[in-house]
C-alpha cells in the first residue's frame, strides 16, 4: 500500500478517534457534577428541573448509597435558595400528601433515592430562576458521615414536575 494511500486512510481514523474522545470526556464532566462521596456514602444522579420567573419552589432528586453503617440524611442547605427542606409525598387514602421531615434514613449496605412523587429535597425561596444546563450548588448534612456539596444539574421543565 504506497504512504499517500496510508495516509487518506488514517485522517478518517484520526477524526473518529478525536470524536469519541470528546464524547468520553463530555460524558465524564457530566457525570462528575452530579455525583459526590463523603465516607462510605456515594450521591449519584442528582438533579432539580428548571423554573419559571417567579416560581418560589423546586425539588431536588438523587440517590444515596450506602457502603457503611447506618446514617441519616439531617439537612440540605444551598446559596440559591433560602432554605432547603427534607420532604416526604405519600398516600393518605385517595390523597397524596407532602410533609417535612426531621431527616431521611440512609440504610446500612443499601441505598435511598430521592425522586418526584416520594422523598425529596425542597428548594424554598429561590433567589432566581433555575436555568436548564445550569447547576445548584446543594450542600447535603448527614449525622455521620458529615458535609458534602453536590452539584445538581438543572435538567429542562417538564417530565411531570412537582406542584406546591
Amino acid at each position: 500500500m504506497s504512504q499517500k494511500l496510508k495516509g487518506k486512510i488514517a485522517q478518517p481514523k484520526k477524526v473518529l478517534v478525536l470524536a469519541i474522545l470528546a464524547c468520553v470526556l463530555s460524558f465524564g464532566t457530566a457525570v462528575y457534577a452530579q455525583s459526590a462521596k463523603i465516607g462510605g456514602l456515594e450521591i449519584e444522579n442528582a438533579y432539580t428541573r428548571a423554573t419559571v420567573p417567579g416560581q418560589q419552589v423546586a425539588g431536588g432528586f438523587l440517590k444515596i448509597e450506602n457502603k457503611g453503617g447506618v446514617d441519616q440524611l439531617i439537612s440540605a442547605s444551598s446559596p440559591a435558595a433560602g432554605e432547603v427542606q427534607l420532604h416526604e409525598m405519600a398516600m393518605e387514602g385517595n390523597v397524596m400528601k407532602m410533609r417535612q421531615l426531621k431527616e431521611i434514613p440512609v440504610p446500612a449496605g443499601g441505598a435511598v433515592e430521592l425522586k418526584p412523587g416520594g422523598l425529596h429535597l425542597m428548594l424554598m425561596n429561590i433567589k432566581a430562576p433555575f436555568t436548564a444546563g445550569d447547576t445548584v450548588p446543594v450542600k447535603l448534612k448527614f449525622a455521620k458521615a458529615g458535609e458534602v456539596e453536590v452539584k445538581f444539574p438543572v435538567n429542562a421543565m417538564g417530565g411531570g414536575a412537582m406542584k406546591h
